[in-house]
């Protein structure tokens, strides 16, 4: 019984490999901006998005075909990510610095200039607007990002991050704010205008 089960588990998940294939092919782009607004950082994004994508097909068997495959993988990216926030709270930092075999100092620097995403990602949103969101507690950061570049409405927002709608309105809320006392700090000489 058990085997007949197993096996027809794997056969579903092949049949449903070109799928999946093509969902994300169709999602990457959209999700890389997302994972980058949540981490603000190159390396951290491509991480989120590849344990997302990973959860994703592990968990494929489950996706219900009726609904958005974007709003079941920005759920899934949300709780990757705070799952990685809590990790990272609990991890202490290492120096880039790093001494080789024979004793000489190396730095390991990513080059920022060779992913275009990157590029086209920071030429779309200003410096200090981005360094403004990377300020913001995470679950704050997560609610205006959905919100306000997604564009998603505040009960999608609540499916994607397990929580009711009105702690949804209160985050969206808190990370505005949040974000607009840092943007008259960085900037006080312009004007900000907040929903």
């Amino acid at each position: 019984m058990i085997l007949t089960w197993v096996k027809s588990f794997s056969r579903t998940q092949e049949d449903r490999k070109p799928l999946f294939e093509r969902l994300m092919a169709d999602s990457y782009r959209q999700a890389y901006h997302m994972a980058y607004r949540f981490t603000s950082n190159r390396t951290e994004a491509e991480d989120l998005l590849q344990e997302t994508y990973l959860r994703a097909y592990r968990f494929f068997h489950r996706y219900d075909e009726s609904l958005p495959f974007n709003a079941w993988l920005y759920r899934i990216m949300t709780n990757v990510h705070i799952d990685s926030v809590r990790v990272s709270n609990r991890l202490r930092t290492v120096s880039m610095e790093t001494a080789t075999a024979d004793g000489t100092q190396t730095w390991e620097l990513p080059d920022e200039k060779a992913d275009f995403e990157s590029q086209m990602i920071s030429e779309s949103l200003d410096d200090t607007f981005q360094r403004g969101l990377k300020a913001m507690t995470a679950e704050f950061r997560m609610a205006v990002v959905l919100a306000d570049l997604e564009g998603m409405s505040y009960e999608e927002i609540a499916a994607i991050m397990d929580t009711s709608v009105g702690t949804v309105r209160s985050r969206i809320h808190r990370g505005r704010k949040q974000l607009r006392s840092y943007l008259e700090q960085e900037m006080p000489n312009k004007e900000w205008v907040t929903r």
